[in-house]
């Protein structure tokens, strides 16, 4: 299926061109891997991209309404990302529940409902809260017992609570790597991230032009995890070191929201600047982290990505030059 681009080709796509969203009238575009698809999400619109077991693609576009980023709550510092979070976690369920019905076989007779998916989505944050959070502290604590200086110093004790999270979260994202089916969503995860970043650079959204472009993205939501595991230390280490243990889960919990703010503004301020090259240094360790969450694709999911780019992208009224 042929595609042809939303701007005309402005040179190398590799080139260090000004990304589109710094320019008068640009417009920025994030996105998702879903199961055998790819979510694009623009400020007032999302839409789904998934090929189904046959080889049609077919797509989904919605307009936003209450996860509209034209709303008033974005303005605002710190509150915008955690609501930003927590649209992205709902229209996250709402996305794997279309594709996870779209990548069923027409010879299957299975439906998934919505609650399924709800459940199984919340079932895997719970699961996360305490294999990132809980079990670190917990481990933490028994080290204490043997190094009894971790005792006494709330940042040490912190640290050493930060880097087994850490640990924990890079083992885990490696041993997953390992399955085939995430393979595959690894793969579109890199296919969204070519597509966005061919948009960026005013660069025609074709299959030959758009596999040009590198897999990583400086505002992926792995860089994202990765800035919260950080400033989770910094925030964690403020709190009174002799607080009981169920305090300091509890206020951990009820920081998360403060962490996840913080996270999302020096992730927003860094892509803004990425072209310096202080920034450039201080991004790398996030682009290092999506080698594990990201791959390089085929041309059939770049193929994908490209349908749900073009389908937000009509949404929001871009005109598509021939």
């Amino acid at each position: 299926m042929p595609f042809k681009g939303i701007y005309p080709n402005q040179g190398n796509p590799l080139s260090k061109s000004i990304p589109t969203w710094e320019k008068e009238g640009s417009l920025r575009v994030g996105g998702q891997a879903v199961i055998e698809g790819v979510m694009m999400r623009s400020p007032r619109s999302m839409a789904i991209a998934v090929r189904k077991p046959n080889g049609e693609i077919v797509v989904k576009k919605e307009e936003l309404k209450y996860f509209s980023e034209k709303s008033w709550i974005y303005k605002i510092p710190l509150i915008r990302g955690v609501w930003i979070l927590a649209s992205a976690l709902i229209l996250g369920i709402r996305a794997l529940n279309f594709s996870a019905q779209q990548a069923i076989s027409e010879t299957e007779e299975k439906e998934i409902s919505s609650w399924t998916i709800g459940l199984t989505f919340s079932i895997a944050i719970g699961f996360g809260l305490f294999l990132f959070f809980l079990v670190p502290l917990f481990m933490t604590r028994w080290i204490r017992g043997v190094v009894p200086f971790l005792a006494d110093n709330g940042f040490l004790f912190n640290l050493t609570d930060g880097i087994i999270r850490m640990t924990i979260f890079l083992a885990y994202l490696w041993t997953i790597s390992f399955i085939q089916e995430i393979r595959r969503v690894f793969q579109y995860h890199g296919a969204e991230h070519k597509s966005i970043y061919a948009f960026e650079s005013g660069e025609a959204l074709r299959i030959d032009r758009v596999k040009s472009f590198g897999y990583l993205h400086p505002r992926c939501g792995t860089s994202f995890l990765l800035m919260v595991m950080v400033v989770s230390i910094l925030i964690f280490s403020l709190l009174p070191h002799h607080l009981s243990f169920e305090n300091k889960v509890a206020s951990r919990m009820a920081l998360l929201p403060l962490i996840a703010g913080i996270s999302y503004e020096i992730i927003r301020f860094s892509d803004l600047k990425r072209q310096s090259r202080a920034t450039k240094v201080f991004i790398k360790p996030g682009l290092w982290l999506q080698r594990l969450t990201a791959r390089e694709p085929s041309d059939l999911q770049i193929e994908v990505a490209i349908c749900a780019l073009h389908a937000v992208l009509e949404l929001e009224g871009r005109k598509i030059k021939e």
